[in-house]
């Protein structure tokens, strides 16, 4: 190409781009002398110091206190000879119990061990902001417990309440104050003004401030805090918005750090609810009732703790209260019954006692050993309680090792499952003592906290799943047999009942059986004597229902037929069947023996049963008792005679006692009206178990016929 041509191209760019765009070329710095200098200063910092510290209150008066004044607050207050304290924390430094970061040691670790109380920090700065601009102190969002903030003696505010003689105390939370507006000189133009409302027409220059904080200390933190007393962390100074997002961010991380213990609690409010529901397969294990009780103890500790440590909803002393009184002592005494019903031990008998004893003492000796109460238990009493404590707490954490160690022994290899979770669990219960001795029990992975105790609960929740699970098959397996076993006596009590019509000569007897269960507690026998031609009718109703009842039917039954072989009089067989029962626990039956004679001579023994009616009318039969009561019991004895068309109908109480889904009773005037209508015994039946069946019905019906003389007697039951 040659350069007349690239001239051409030149002039032509430069036609088309304009002059513009050559200017703005032009106007590219290109030296260093060119670039604008831009120093951006801290919006926010954080106070570590120096901090004066005295311990004990502000010596005032009261008309001063009133005003909202107090001496260690005032600017002008001589704080020379106080404590030099700061508060700058270590790479990494995080509160072994929240785990929030930058964490600094209290007073009990600067020369003021076992002080609780009233302390006074105070701190002078020298403010360098722009006019019109809001300036805010986010006060320490770690400290034990609460306090009141000021500002060259002005109340900011307060976190925690201050106006009864004891502070009322909360978990500690991050706290924001706007700082009032004030002069060159440091002195409040407006208290009622924040920095900034002024539209420019505020502080300018250097500002002279003196930031106070009057501390006060629960006595129960010595005991359940490392290293505790006042500030953890330094309050922060800055731009209002800026320590508006670090407050934020503080918030932020408080809930993080208490997220798990939260939705651990809803958690173990879940396996509470699946645990109960167990129970429907097994009424009788009472070890799912003593694990629902456990997990919901565990899951009430854990949403509390989230929600103290989240909210003011109550003071810190309330949840204290009940974690350390009643919830920690009744969740180790829960999983020392817990696993003495599951391994079925029997042997030593006292432990069931011991635990409750040990309960209670845990549970008096925490309430004063923690000094919720110093105002009435004095701190050395307090102290020895607090002792006693620890080793209830070991005692359990043996006694609970030792039950599993014995499970194991006798059930083989489940003890091993929990052993573990069981070790642990015993050690976290010495959370608190062992956090002072700075042995850490805490984590916080990704500021999450997880704690031993934690760990222990989850473990052994994980362990009983195992368990559970396989005791559920266990469950399962046993109902399947229990299942076959009800269905074998049913079968059982269906051959050893009469048939349903049966003809005797001169007798047509009907007879109707409907169990309210699979196996039923009514029974009845009907058996003809070879040699002089009468009918003996034994009819009953067992207490209860279901197999228990059945058994007890098989056994009377088999009475009864044996019985008879010696002697078919029904008083005797009365008499005989009492003494079966006689000492066998709760086991009561009402019966009735009936013998009809050829000539339809009736012979009535009645032992608590209803009298049967004759032609729609009961018959008078004086009262007597059921059998099984009494060694010596008499039954009633009644004889009269049928003649041809009398109709005599036994029932049991299942008829009258029938109820509806009103509630309802069916009733004897009803039971007369279908017994007058002559319906046959198959009606009765349906007619009381249509209206609501709520017990066995039996109904036997005995008709007087003509008698016919044959050589054979037709077929009955034997």
């Amino acid at each position: 190409m040659s350069r007349g041509f690239r001239c051409l191209l030149f002039v032509l760019s430069v036609a088309l781009v304009g002059p513009g765009a050559w200017s703005h070329a032009q106007a590219l710095p290109r030296r260093a002398e060119d670039t604008a200098r831009v120093k951006l200063g801290q919006s926010t910092v954080a106070l570590n110091g120096p901090w004066k510290f005295h311990i004990g209150d502000s010596p005032d008066d009261a008309a001063a206190v009133d005003a909202g004044r107090r001496l260690w607050a005032q600017p002008d207050f001589d704080d020379s000879k106080w404590e030099t304290v700061d508060l700058s924390s270590g790479a990494g430094a995080v509160d072994p119990i929240n785990g929030m970061s930058g964490y600094a040691p209290g007073w009990t670790m600067r020369g003021h061990r076992g002080y609780w109380g009233y302390a006074w920090y105070r701190i002078r700065v020298q403010l360098d902001a722009q006019p019109g601009e809001k300036l805010a102190l986010s006060g320490p969002a770690d400290i034990d417990d609460v306090y009141q903030a000021f500002a060259n003696g002005m109340l900011l505010g307060s976190f925690g309440g201050f106006s009864t003689a004891r502070p009322v105390s909360y978990y500690s939370q991050p706290k924001m104050f706007l700082l009032p507006q004030l002069d060159s000189a440091g002195q409040n133009e407006n208290p009622s003004k924040a920095v900034g409302n002024d539209s420019g027409q505020g502080r300018k220059g250097r500002v002279p401030i003196v930031i106070a904080f009057r501390v006060w200390m629960e006595p129960n933190s010595l005991v359940s805090q490392p290293d505790a007393g006042g500030f953890h962390t330094a309050p922060v100074l800055g731009e209002a918005g800026a320590v508006t997002a670090g407050y934020q961010l503080r918030w932020l991380e408080l809930v993080r750090a208490y997220a798990v213990r939260f939705f651990e609690g809803l958690l173990y409010a879940i396996l509470t609810l699946v645990i109960l529901s167990l129970t429907l397969f097994n009424r009788d294990d009472r070890v799912y009732l003593w694990i629902t009780g456990v997990f919901l103890l565990l899951a009430a500790n854990n949403i509390m703790t989230g929600v103290g440590a989240w909210t003011q909803w109550v003071s810190y002393i309330v949840p204290q209260f009940l974690r350390d009184v009643v919830f920690s002592p009744f969740i180790l005494a829960g999983w020392v019954m817990v696993w003495w019903v599951w391994f079925g031990l029997r042997k030593p008998a006292w432990i069931p006692s011991a635990t409750g004893v040990l309960l209670l003492l845990l549970m008096v000796t925490n309430a004063a050993g923690g000094d919720l109460f110093y105002t009435i238990v004095p701190h050395p009493i307090a102290a020895v309680c607090h002792g006693f404590s620890i080793v209830l707490r070991i005692a359990f954490l043996c006694l609970m090792a030792w039950i599993v160690i014995l499970g194991t022994k006798r059930n083989g290899t489940e003890g091993f499952l929990v052993l573990p979770a069981v070790v642990l669990l015993g050690i976290s219960s010495l959370n608190s003592e062992l956090g002072v001795l700075h042995i850490r029990l805490n984590w916080f992975p990704f500021g999450v906290q997880f704690g031993l105790a934690s760990y222990a609960n989850l473990l052994l929740a994980m362990g009983l799943a195992v368990l559970l699970l396989r005791r559920l098959m266990h469950s399962m397996r046993e109902q399947r047999r229990m299942a076959l076993d009800v269905k074998q006596a049913q079968e059982v009590q269906q051959v050893i009942l009469p048939q349903a019509r049966t003809i005797f000569p001169g007798l047509a007897i009907e007879s109707e059986y409907r169990p309210a269960r699979e196996v039923g507690g009514d029974f009845f026998q009907i058996i003809p004597h070879k040699s002089d031609g009468s009918l003996l009718i034994v009819a009953g109703d067992v207490a209860g229902k279901g197999l228990k009842a059945g058994m007890l039917v098989a056994l009377l039954v088999g009475a009864t037929r044996s019985t008879v072989e010696l002697n078919s009089d029904p008083e005797f067989v009365l008499r005989a069947l009492n003494r079966r029962l006689i000492g066998r626990g709760d086991a009561h039956a009402t019966c009735l023996a009936m013998r009809i004679a050829e000539d339809g001579e009736v012979t009535l023994a009645n032992a608590g049963h209803l009298p049967p009616y004759l032609n729609h009318m009961p018959v008078a039969i004086e009262g007597s008792l059921p059998l099984g009561l009494l060694a010596e019991a008499e039954c009633s004895v009644l004889t009269f005679r049928l003649i041809e068309g009398d109709r005599l109908v036994l029932l049991t109480d299942g008829i009258a006692e029938a109820i509806d889904a009103n509630g309802q009773l069916f009733g004897f005037d009803r039971v007369h009206g279908l017994l007058q209508a002559r319906l046959s015994a198959s009606e009765l039946a349906d007619a009381a178990q249509s209206f609501g069946q709520e017990d066995d019905i039996s109904v036997i019906s005995v008709t007087r016929t003509s008698v016919m003389r044959s050589s054979k007697l037709e077929p009955a039951l034997a």
